[in-house]
C-alpha cells in the first residue's frame, strides 16, 4: 500500500459509524500503540481512538472527514489538510495532520492534527 493509500484508508475511519469497521480501518493504517493528539485530546492506542472517533462522530451524526490536499513527506513524517462535511453538506474549518511513519509497517505511528486555518500575523 501507498501512503496515499494509508492516508485515506485512515480519513475513512473517521468518517465510519460502526465501531467494529472502524477499528479494521484503523488496524490497516495506523500501529497499535499510534498516538492521537489534538487541541482537545491525547490518546493512546487503536481502541482509544476508536472510542474517541465515536465521540466526536455523536457530536456531528452524519458527518465524514475529507482529505483535501495532497500529502507532503520527507524524513519520515507526512502532513495533509482535511475537512470535515457534515450531513447537510456544511463544511467546517480545514484541518492539518501531521504524522510520523513507522518505518516497518508504513503505518502511522503518531498523528498531531490541528483544527481550523493557521494564523496569520
Amino acid at each position: 500500500m501507498t501512503l496515499e493509500d494509508i492516508i485515506d484508508i485512515y480519513c475513512a475511519a473517521w468518517s465510519e459509524r460502526d465501531p467494529s469497521y472502524r477499528q479494521d480501518l484503523l488496524g490497516r493504517s495506523v500501529t497499535d500503540t499510534v498516538r492521537y493528539t489534538d487541541p482537545e485530546t491525547d490518546v493512546t492506542g487503536i481502541a482509544a481512538l476508536v472510542d474517541h472517533i465515536s465521540g466526536v462522530l455523536a457530536r456531528s451524526a452524519g458527518a465524514k472527514i475529507v482529505r483535501t490536499s495532497g500529502i507532503d513527506t520527507h524524513h519520515g513524517a507526512a502532513r495533509f489538510a482535511w475537512q470535515m462535511v457534515k450531513a447537510d453538506g456544511t463544511v467546517l474549518p480545514e484541518g492539518l495532520d501531521i504524522v510520523w511513519i513507522d518505518e516497518e509497517t508504513g503505518k502511522l505511528k503518531t498523528v498531531l492534527g490541528f483544527f481550523g486555518a493557521l494564523r496569520r500575523e
